[in-house]
């Protein structure tokens, strides 16, 4: 496979690192961004030249904007994008959540995704060649308690996903919604809990969940097939998870 220029977003931790260390060493060429310069910039003396740090939160949209006019030239050809920058926060119900926080999620899952592909889409068309993974999450399929603005921002990156394709027919460009279960070895739920280690433990005890690195192999494997395959969707869980139940409240018998 040749060498392609490969744009993730969030790859100062979990997912994002995982993708930036997997595709550098299938050969490629990274451009790494996030909101943590020195851990970019760590991540970069660790893979060597073949990965580029860039500072880059995906909710300023008009430093996304500007973002490839930030870059070298010769790295501005961008090849896939992995739009994998995004968050859960609280797990609340709907009526007591914080409003910040689901702003917040908003701000980030969906409308930094949208802009990142904004930026970048024009020239995979220019080109009529490129690969766009959205990160979505199973939380955007299956419904849980608290999980409300975070799933539902996961069902818009699956089906925006899907629009895509359908905007992109005729082009040589593919669109693949990246949707996995419980992940530990993440910041993810470190996140959601605000720093609270205990809870976010607790989240995977007793599990052999899915790793970020299960989630790199998958990306570069979709990355790696002939160029006539879109992968519209995938969705992967832990053999330790299933979608649950339908739930039914019942009165006390009197």
């Amino acid at each position: 496979m040749s060498q392609k220029t490969i744009l993730v977003t969030g790859a100062t931790a979990g997912f994002g690192a995982a993708f930036a260390r997997r595709f550098v060493a299938d050969g490629h060429r990274v451009i790494a961004t996030g909101r943590r310069l020195e851990r970019l910039e760590s991540l970069a003396a660790e893979l060597g030249p073949n990965l580029l740090p860039a500072a880059l939160d995906v909710t300023d949209h008009a430093a996304v904007a500007n973002f490839l006019s930030t870059i070298p030239q010769a790295w501005r050809e961008i090849e896939v994008l992995i739009n994998n920058a995004g968050l859960a926060l609280g797990l609340a119900p709907a009526w007591s959540a914080n409003l910040a926080h689901w702003d917040q999620m908003i701000a980030t899952n969906i409308s930094g995704l949208v802009h990142v592909t904004r930026a970048i889409l024009p020239g995979m068309v220019e080109r009529n060649s490129g690969t766009i993974i959205n990160i979505g999450s199973v939380a955007g399929t299956y419904p849980y308690p608290g999980g409300h603005v975070y799933g539902s921002t996961k069902s818009f990156v699956s089906h925006f996903s899907l629009n895509l394709r359908a905007d992109l027919l005729g082009k040589n460009i593919r669109v693949t919604s990246l949707e996995p279960g419980l992940v530990g070895g993440s910041e993810f739920s470190n996140v959601r809990f605000e720093g609270d280690a205990t809870r976010a433990a607790a989240v995977y005890a007793g599990t052999q969940t899915l790793t970020p690195e299960d989630m790199a192999e998958t990306a570069a494997w979709i990355i790696s097939l002939p160029a006539h395959m879109n992968i519209n969707r995938i969705e992967i869980m832990p053999i330790a998870q299933a979608s649950a139940a339908l739930s039914i409240s019942r009165a006390a018998s009197t």
